[in-house]
């Protein structure tokens, strides 16, 4: 590997030079942990540290021998696809006995190991605390016996650890997202999405029960994202007659022509007086109180198996990265931290914190959980609760989902703008968009077709129909749309209404907003391409793929990408680059494939490449399109569409003078972005000055500081931002109040 890079800031204080890093894996095992090892093993190389694998998690660490085993930067070629964790998980009991971790500390010394990264559950993290703890006492013990030197015990007197939260439950506090989950909840909806069309032809009911232990996220969020009709979780116990009210429900789905069932159990579900609810008791029941022919699915380790998903590659990468990071960076008073996820933030939270206050909450009321920095939770229990009660038609007639309950009559649009200046529109009801949950593209038409020239169409059709308010989901052509709507309202009273963008395009080129609906089902989508690309070349030397991905002028495709993917490079219009650079990293990929590695994956959404060189070359387009939507967009398009109606039917109220609707500030026309942690509403005329109108993107890209990190994982020298890097940062226990704030 090329020497380092001269970044003074950051090698003359974080230089890993003598140091030896030990990982493991410990309890059950998640999707995601081999990305966090290969990461945590090539950041740790690329800072001149040596590292070590620990097999079979603290069973191996007591054990010593070839269970320590230092590693090289071909060891983790070709794991990142790879689901469960290569280097082992298994419970040790030995370790929960001093004896235990006096010879785990033996074989660490013996290596010189004095930074552990552990990935884990809560079990695993507080074992690692309680040896950071005594790791003094057990290295004078060991001097004592004779089995070391006092010279170790002074050299090697500090133990700093780091860990990272490997569990698909996502039941650990301070982190919106465990590394598994997201996985997890794709095998769960490629299941719901299968029993759905067997469901539909003998009209039954199917209840699933799926894993989380105590923590009701997966149930939760996948009955969101397929539109069950119940779920079941520990943090929700239903009311005290739910047996009437669910068959109630289920009887008048079936009356109004639905076909089928889904009832959701989390393993942990209980009721109001404690008592478990199980997936055959709740089966027992429709089948004695309602006759309906009922299944039930137990899907059991499925949700463990299985390649892991784009954001949990994401997510782990980074983790790892930042993992190393934050072991280089510790002294002998930081306490041992775990690296953790906040909107799209990498943030340093203290262990026994966020241990103490999931165990404290156990104890007290596994309800009482969500308050414990699990905002993300209680914002999906709300948008449950809002999506699946449907009012009384004779309060709400004719109304759809949220707008329901919130007393609105809705019109859907057909074909954009140009659909609306044509009268394309029709009202719809709650049944109308019953099951479009899952399903891709837009039921409704789409055209890039800007307003501008349909503006005077356009304010008759909203005056014949009266509409008071309106929604654009879309991507930069819907915020522009919004904008030009604003920008008329001098013209045109009809457009003096509150209006809302949703941003949804797999480009991710939308101002004000880090994420949009649909790129990570893109991301999905490339990842899963470059997965099989790899597979089918691995019998295959010195080949280069190069896949082109789409998203116009903006580079995040290609980017995360090849970053879930393990790509050698990836292309951006955002970072320019010539014939020069692009030969350097033709004679990289020749150095690379030199050793182990027998294949090359480039991701680029720019056009005309060119290379002169004797590797052989294939090239594909690659879409990003998908015709299911991943968890996440089902679930944070059903989020963010439910917060922007609640916005809405407020902004109505508030505008709302002498019988009619007259919002004419620059707030009542906004984009409901995500913004680093929060989501947040920003008129969209201050965010003119943020967009790059010629190239359709926003003028600052937060992802772009990752670019380097790509590169660092694909061997290249380079330097690394850190100013962006996770702080410590302490836990608080948040409010209900909290979730209406904007938290995600």
């Amino acid at each position: 590997m090329a020497e380092l890079p001269a970044d003074k800031k950051f090698f003359e204080n974080l230089s890993g030079a003598g140091k030896a890093i030990g990982v493991l894996t410990s309890g059950g095992d998640a999707q995601g942990m081999n990305a966090a090892v290969r990461a945590v093993v090539r950041m740790g190389i690329y800072v001149e540290a040596k590292v070590y694998f620990i097999y079979e998690g603290y069973q191996g660490m007591v054990d010593g021998g070839d269970n320590i085993v230092e590693v090289s930067w071909e060891s983790v070629s070709s794991i990142l696809q790879v689901g469960g964790t290569v280097i082992g998980s298994a419970r040790c009991k030995e370790f929960r006995t001093r004896e235990g971790r006096l010879k785990a500390a033996f074989n660490l010394i013996q290596r010189g190991i004095t930074n552990l990264c552990v990935i884990g559950g809560d079990g695993s993290l507080t074992g690692a605390n309680l040896f950071r703890e005594e790791w003094s006492g057990l290295l004078e013990e060991l001097a004592q016996s004779g089995k070391i030197e006092e010279e170790a015990v002074k050299k090697y007197v500090y133990l700093n650890i780091v860990g990272m939260v490997g569990s698909i439950d996502n039941d650990f506090c301070g982190t919106d997202m465990t590394i598994g989950t997201d996985s997890a909840l794709h095998r769960i909806i490629e299941v719901v999405d299968a029993i759905m069309t067997t469901a539909q032809s003998h009209q039954r009911t199917f209840v699933l029960e799926v894993m989380g232990r105590h923590c009701g996220y997966l149930a939760l969020v996948s009955a969101l994202a397929c539109g069950a009709d119940w779920v079941f979780i520990p943090e929700y116990p239903p009311e005290e007659g739910w047996e009437d009210q669910m068959c109630v429900k289920l009887s008048e789905n079936r009356a109004r022509k639905k076909r089928l069932n889904i009832i959701i159990v989390a393993e942990g579900a209980i009721d109001s007086h404690n008592k478990p609810i199980t997936s055959e008791k709740v089966k027992d029941l429709v089948v004695q109180q309602l006759g309906f022919d009922t299944r039930v699915t137990i899907l059991g380790h499925v949700q463990r198996g299985g390649t892991p998903s784009a954001f949990d590659r994401i997510l782990a990468s980074r983790m790892g990265v930042e993992a190393v990071l934050a072991l280089l960076e510790a002294t002998p008073d930081t306490p041992a931290c775990v690296v953790s996820l906040s909107g799209n933030q990498a943030v340093r939270l203290p262990l026994m914190e966020c241990v103490q206050m999931v165990s404290s909450g156990r104890r007290a009321s596994l309800h009482l959980f969500i308050n414990y920095n699990k905002v993300s939770f209680e914002n999906n229990l709300n948008t449950y609760k809002l999506l699946s009660h449907r009012k009384p038609d004779t309060e709400l007639p004719k109304v759809i989902r949220v707008g329901i309950t919130e007393g609105h009559n809705m019109f859907a649009v057909i074909d954009g703008f140009e659909g609306f200046a044509n009268g394309q529109i029709k009202e719809i009801s709650w049944r109308d968009v019953g099951g479009w949950t899952g399903q891709g593209g837009s039921l409704l038409g789409t055209k890039r077709t800007l307003p501008a020239k349909y503006l005077e169409k356009i304010a008759d059709q909203m005056r014949t129909n009266n509409i008071n308010a309106l929604m654009v989901i879309g991507g930069f052509e819907a915020y522009e749309s919004c904008l030009q709507l604003a920008e008329a309202r001098a013209r045109f009273e009809e457009f003096c209404i509150p209006i809302c963008v949703l941003p949804a395009t797999i480009s991710n080129n939308v101002p004000g907003t880090d994420l949009s609906i649909g790129a990570d089902t893109a991301l999905n989508a490339i990842v899963e391409t470059c997965d099989r690309i790899k597979q089918s070349a691995s019998g295959t030397k010195r080949r280069v793929f190069i896949i082109e991905t789409m998203g116009g002028y903006c580079g995040y495709l290609a980017n995360m990408g090849g970053l879930a993917a393990g790509a050698d490079a990836a292309y951006i219009f955002e970072e320019k680059f010539d014939i020069r650079e692009l030969q350097a990293n033709v004679e990289h990929l020749t150095e690379k494939m030199k050793t182990s590695i027998q294949r090359g994956l480039v991701l680029s959404n720019v056009l005309q490449l060119l290379f002169k060189t004797q590797l052989v070359i294939e090239e594909g387009i690659l879409s990003g399109r998908k015709s299911t939507p991943s968890p996440f967009d089902r679930n944070f398009g059903t989020k963010v569409s439910a917060k922007a109606v609640q916005w809405i039917s407020k902004k109505l109220r508030e505008t709302y003078r002498r019988g009619k609707v007259f919002a004419n500030t620059e707030d009542s026309v906004c984009l409901l972005g995500m913004r680093r942690r929060n989501l947040i509403f920003q008129p969209v005329v201050e965010l003119k000055d943020q967009a790059d109108f010629v190239h359709r993107i926003p003028k600052e890209q937060w992802w772009l500081k990752l670019r380097p990190l790509m590169k660092i994982l694909a061997k290249y020298k380079t330097s690394y931002d850190v100013s962006d890097s996770g702080q410590l940062e302490h836990v608080a226990r948040h409010s209900p109040k909290e979730a209406e704030t904007g938290a995600i």
